[in-house]
């Protein structure tokens, strides 16, 4: 809604009945599985990977965790999140284009499967990855900055 120009709808329930009145209530849930699919696989990377690459961080460094000031743990905690965030952009990234071209392109009633094929044979298995490298950077700065702060509190109520 916000990113159409012309603007799709004057606010949000116009833009509610406007899908309704399209597509039928089924409208006003044609991305959910799409985006099952991407959020999914984002979060479970996300917490799998950043425990075990912190870990990994502090067994290439010289000296125990506690040995680091509160400074040095905040960087390998973004480090860390930075990493886990370049993870979770490389295995949600087809499934986030799938749900962009979904919302942009399913038509009136077609079924999820039908849709999903059809933009799957128009842009092929490249086109799933197409902006990979702007959403790692997006993402892993994402990412990072919320480990770094996640990393923060507990390195705070410590000291």
């Amino acid at each position: 809604m916000q990113t159409t120009i012309p603007p799709f709808a004057t606010g949000t329930l116009n833009g509610i009945s406007t899908v309704v009145g399209k597509e039928g209530v089924a409208g006003l849930y044609k991305g959910l599985y799409p985006l099952w699919a991407r959020q999914i696989p984002y979060t479970m990377m996300k917490f799998a990977s950043f425990e075990t690459t912190v870990e990994l961080i502090y067994k290439q460094l010289p000296g125990k965790k506690s040995d680091y000031g509160k400074a040095a743990q905040t960087g390998v905690s973004f480090l860390g999140g930075y990493i886990a965030g370049i993870l979770c952009a490389i295995v949600s990234h087809p499934a986030d284009v799938m749900v962009s071209k979904l919302n942009a392109n399913r038509q009136p009633g077609e079924a999820f499967g039908a849709a999903t094929s059809r933009i799957y044979k128009d842009i092929g298995f490249m086109g799933l990855w197409n902006g990979l490298p702007v959403r790692i950077v997006m993402i892993g700065t994402l990412t990072g900055l919320q480990w770094m702060i996640y990393g923060e509190f507990p390195v705070s109520a410590i000291t």
